[in-house]
């Protein structure tokens, strides 16, 4: 069976490996845009604050141990057109060449592209979008030429906020634009307050609130110019300009094909990752993600869901039998010394659904107070009020503090559909140094359990 697949990151490396793992005689033909398959994008903002010294350790495989598991990439190859009448590809070399590329099964995995605004000036030297490798390639050879002393970053999501704390390591002056009232629209408000506060301790500078309208070349600088709690003269100027304000599906090989699109132009998919064209798949970035919470599919662009759907993907063009699980939006990010972590609903996306959802915050330890170092944990639960369901969670706390392990022990309720009271019930490591005989997971969950038998959250720990 002739298997091709676009995309060589998370999705279709990952699709690879499961169509091998189902039919070891599969062969499939794996057509990259770039020279860089299966290398963690996610690893970049580290990269570029230096503290990873060597780029290539951002691939998860490199090319040859790729090609030993039996698949053959052909990089520089970027697709135009799907043909599914013919069962063909059409695609495009470095070098201007076309090649046509027949299969039997069809995998698209072309990922995501930077959201590009209709701001003017996005394409004067010193502006910046990052989402690939090559982009990583063009900034970091830009401050190694000019040596710049500061930097505008637009929107702070999780790449705005990591690039924040990159650009500070590197000893540039960092001003942060966001459109919304909060940096992290992934968390409440007042929760990214918190981050928020860590990036001024930084030094970094935080506008919320502010449209970016135009990007201005001045005597060797840049200028942007936007609006701001109403008016028309924001403007802050900088040496560089990153243009973090996110992403969209890369669906135009998908929609040469008359695949059908969804929920914010990403490609309508089934459980199984089948499109709406017979004999071709779609998985990760381009695609759509079911939630298991709000029980529909929307787009949730995230390496943990590329990695599984295109797992998925692989295993069923190559004959199997295999269903995506669905994703709970679980998410971290490190930020200078603060991590914030959440999955699940926020009480407004579960107001959406028609849930009664009640948080209840409790600041906690990280492990037993009498043993030194301990760090406090800001943990909200969210559950339904009526039902006692659990819904979603939310901690922010110190680098070191197992704020990863804490949400993902929250998730795995999650998908087990577990009530709030049930943490209370989970069989948890302990000693004094990592944790307590309650977990503060299970503190959290407690304190939301009693706001609502005694209108308090204040509960005093049993095992102290």
């Amino acid at each position: 069976m002739e298997l091709v697949i676009i995309g060589g990151s998370d999705a279709g490396i990952s699709a690879a490996l499961g169509a091998r793992a189902v039919d070891p005689d599969i062969r499939p033909v794996l057509v990259l845009a770039d020279s860089y398959p299966n290398f963690s994008i996610c690893g970049i903002p580290f990269y570029l604050s230096g503290e990873i010294a060597d780029w290539q350790s951002l691939a998860h495989r490199d090319l040859s141990e790729i090609e030993s598991h039996g698949i053959s990439v052909l990089a520089e190859h970027r697709c135009t057109e799907i043909d599914p009448e013919k069962k063909a590809v059409r695609v495009v070399t470095s070098s201007g060449t076309y090649q046509v590329i027949a299969y039997d099964k069809l995998l698209v995995c072309t990922g995501a592209k930077s959201t590009t605004s209709e701001i003017p000036g996005l394409d004067l030297p010193g502006v910046f979008f990052l989402r690939w490798m090559d982009d990583c390639f063009a900034m970091e050879k830009y401050m190694q030429k000019r040596l710049p002393e500061s930097i505008i970053i637009i929107g702070a999501g999780y790449i705005g906020m990591e690039m924040a704390d990159a650009m500070v390591r590197q000893g540039l002056s960092v001003t942060v634009l966001e459109y919304g009232p909060s940096v992290l629209a992934t968390l409440d408000t007042d929760m990214a307050g918190h981050v928020e506060n860590e990036l001024v301790k930084n030094g970094v500078r935080v506008f919320t609130g502010s449209a970016a309208g135009s990007i201005e070349s001045l005597e060797n600088r840049l200028k942007v110019r936007g609006r701001r709690d109403g008016k028309d003269d924001f403007e802050v100027t900088g040496d560089m300009v990153l243009v973090a304000t996110g992403s969209r599906p890369e669906t135009a090989p998908a929609l040469s094909a008359g695949i059908e699109t969804g929920f914010a132009g990403a490609i309508r998919v089934n459980s199984r990752m089948e499109t709406s064209v017979k004999d071709i798949y779609a998985a990760g970035d381009c695609a759509e993600t079911r939630h298991r919470m709000l029980d529909k599919n929307i787009w949730l662009p995230l390496g943990t869901t590329a990695h599984k759907q295109g797992r998925v993907a692989g295993a069923n063009a190559a004959g199997g039998s295999r269903e995506f699980a669905g994703s709970l939006g679980t998410q971290c990010v490190k930020v200078f010394d603060r991590v914030a972590a959440r999955t699940g609903l926020k009480e407004s996306e579960a107001v959406s659904v028609d849930f009664s959802p009640a948080s209840t915050d409790l600041d906690v330890p990280d492990h037993k107070a009498y043993y030194p170092g301990a760090k406090t944990l800001h943990i909200r639960i969210t559950g339904d009020r009526i039902t006692g369901k659990l819904l979603g969670a939310q901690i922010i706390g110190p680098y070191g503090a197992e704020i990863a392990k804490r949400i993902d022990i929250l998730a795995t309720a999650l998908y087990h559909d577990m009530r709030v009271s049930d943490l209370s019930d989970l069989d948890l490591s302990y000693t004094p140094p990592l944790s307590s005989p309650l977990d503060p997971v299970q503190m959290a969950a407690a304190a939301w359990g009693h706001m609502h038998r005694h209108g308090s959250s204040k509960v005093p720990d049993p095992c102290r």
